[in-house]
């Protein structure tokens, strides 16, 4: 298992009321994130609370739905797109098919 590194001394955890670097390395929310940082996009690399991290993953998760929300309106008018097309197609089509003999509904009941 890896070493949980102790929190720097002088910050009081809001949670246990006790310094952080007594209390935080045996807390549940004591995590570490690495990636990049969605503001600056400098390499994030560390340890800290689960509520101190908060605000920047939530940034993040909002840029990453902005981004799925594109991938979805760009989808959706391809397939659009496709139906206009599809559609076309067909009704040219249609347009060059001859009428069918005779009453339509005779050919529906079957007489």
């Amino acid at each position: 298992m890896a070493q949980i590194p102790h929190a720097d001394k002088g910050m009081i955890c809001p949670l246990h009321k006790l310094d952080m670097s007594k209390v935080c390395h045996c807390c549940p929310l004591w995590i570490m994130v690495r990636g990049k940082h969605p503001q600056t996009n400098a390499d994030v690399d560390g340890w800290n609370c689960a509520l101190a991290w908060l605000p920047v993953l939530m940034i993040e998760n909002s840029q990453q739905q902005r981004g799925t929300a594109a991938a979805v309106e760009s989808f959706r008018n391809e397939v659009a797109s496709a139906s206009q097309t599809s559609n076309a197609t067909l009704a040219a089509l249609m347009a060059l098919a001859p009428p069918p003999p005779g009453n339509i509904q005779e050919l529906v009941d079957g007489r």
